[in-house]
């Protein structure tokens, strides 16, 4: 949907056309209020505006489909008097037992039974206590029609049966109502998926009929954007965790890392560049330029994109937004800068620079700086850590403490840090840095990859990095 949405919008941008947001809504049993706020929420979140809609307003309101039913009702009684519809009374067991009669598959559809029904048939089927369904009559002629991405298209004459617009019950249907709205609210551009592409002959009818009763301008041009595909190369399904907008916001997406990445999903800015701003991409987006194949969600490159989004945000920007996560997992103290206290917005700032380059999600800085945020004397590594460490970690930790206990206070800084490590690990002791210096990361952060280390040990302060070296020597 948010693909759809966003492909909508950068081509309304770029042609200073105006996006129109609704609601379709008619369905009673799918369409909450729940699924209508998260609607709202994802388009919010991801900055995809609209000119014209809910919320907004327009010329053309209202913007939810049920709040329309009595247009609907209007439309579908002007198309019965002009004889574009019709009333249909079969039921589906009728439909089905016709086409076994005639040898035709069970499921082959409907048949154009009701088409030329006599009032005196009507009037028997209503004794019955019957109701009928509104159907569209379709033409006998082939459909044709040039898609905004897949080119010329056509659908042979009779291959589309004639399709109810209204339920026997008075319901409209998506073929009656989309139709009817784009028409009243003037659109010119329909983007959408490929999973919709069979019903566009259907609706390419009604809208010349819409345009004999004086109520369409113009048919529009329409587009069918690829599928999204997801693992093991089947069509990403509601129940995919990739299809989870706002699970790629817990984990920490931002919204310019994930709309760059759905850009990418049947389009591209050029070759060889896959890193983009949504101001490029509505500078360039053609709707023409879409590539028809099916577009393969992959995570990893997603997350990659979305790490060199993190990286170039403004240092005070990355720390905003990092903020609500650090709360949620327990980290700072409160869910909004300002709200921080003077120490955690201190840490913060001296670790920023060392934790926005090596983070892919906002959800991985609580691992990074939890630790330079905490006073604890003892980190229990993690698993991983923790199997890092060899033989030699004990003497490591102790040459390492009787080192960094002689370093004055004043001297506590990185590049003085290293040198003393260096020199007592490594120039004195012998040992190669990654066994001179593992031990020492995983004492100070519990975790085999951290911020750099000697600036980690500048920020916790001498006192807290020895107590933790003291507190894995004792752990061993």
């Amino acid at each position: 949907m948010v693909r759809t949405a966003l492909f909508n919008w950068a081509e309304a941008r770029h042609t200073h056309g105006t996006f129109v947001f609704r609601i379709e809504d008619t369905d009673a049993a799918r369409d909450t209020e729940e699924s209508y706020n998260q609607i709202l929420d994802a388009l919010n979140w991801l900055g995809i505006d609209w000119d014209e809609g809910i919320n907004v307003g327009g010329p053309h309101g209202p913007y939810r489909q049920s709040e329309r039913t009595d247009i609907y009702k209007d439309v579908a009684a002007k198309l019965l008097a002009a004889g574009y519809a019709y009333e249909s009374y079969s039921t589906p067991e009728e439909i089905e037992a016709r086409n076994v009669a005639a040898g035709r598959p069970k499921a082959f559809g409907y048949d154009g039974y009701d088409r030329n029904l006599t009032e005196e048939q009507k009037a028997a089927f209503r004794a019955e206590g019957r109701k009928p369904a509104l159907r569209i009559k379709m033409p006998d002629e082939d459909i044709t029609f040039v898609d905004l991405i897949r080119g010329p298209i056509e659908f042979k004459a009779g291959s589309v049966p004639d399709y109810v617009i209204v339920r026997p019950n008075g319901d409209p249907l998506y073929t009656l109502t989309n139709p009817v709205d784009d028409a009243m609210m003037e659109i010119n551009v329909v983007l959408r998926g490929e999973d919709l592409l069979s019903s566009t002959p259907r609706q390419i009818v009604l809208y010349r009929y819409l345009m004999e009763l004086g109520i369409a301008k113009q048919i529009p041009l329409f587009g069918h954007m690829p599928y999204v595909m997801g693992q093991g190369k089947k069509k990403l399904s509601k129940r995919d965790p990739e299809s989870n907008l706002f699970l790629h916001r817990e984990h920490g997406f931002i919204r310019e890392g994930l709309l760059n990445y759905l850009a990418l999903l049947g389009w591209s800015i050029g070759p060889d560049r896959d890193v983009f701003s949504m101001d490029e991409m509505v500078e360039k987006f053609d709707v023409r330029d879409v590539k028809a194949n099916p577009a393969h969600f992959d995570i990893d490159k997603a997350i990659a994109i979305n790490a060199e989004h993190i990286r170039m945000l403004d240092p005070q920007d990355f720390l905003n937004r990092s903020v609500p996560y650090l709360h949620r997992d327990g980290v700072v103290s409160a869910d909004t800068w300002d709200g921080l206290t003077d120490h955690e917005r201190e840490v913060l700032t001296a670790a920023a620079p060392l934790v926005q380059p090596r983070v892919r999600l906002l959800g991985e800085v609580s691992g990074m700086v939890g630790s330079l945020l905490s006073d604890a004397s003892y980190i229990e590594p993690d698993a991983d850590a923790r199997k890092t460490l060899k033989d030699s970690a004990g003497d490591v930790l102790t040459k390492a403490i009787a080192a960094l206990e002689a370093v004055p206070e004043g001297e506590w800084k990185a590049e003085h840090i290293h040198d003393v490590l260096n020199t007592a690990l490594v120039d004195e002791a012998g040992y190669k840095p990654r066994l001179a210096f593992g031990p020492v990361r995983t004492a100070l952060s519990g975790r085999r990859v951290s911020p750099p280390l000697f600036e980690s040990a500048e920020i916790i302060g001498k006192d807290v990095t020895v107590a933790r070296l003291k507190g894995l020597l004792e752990h061993l």
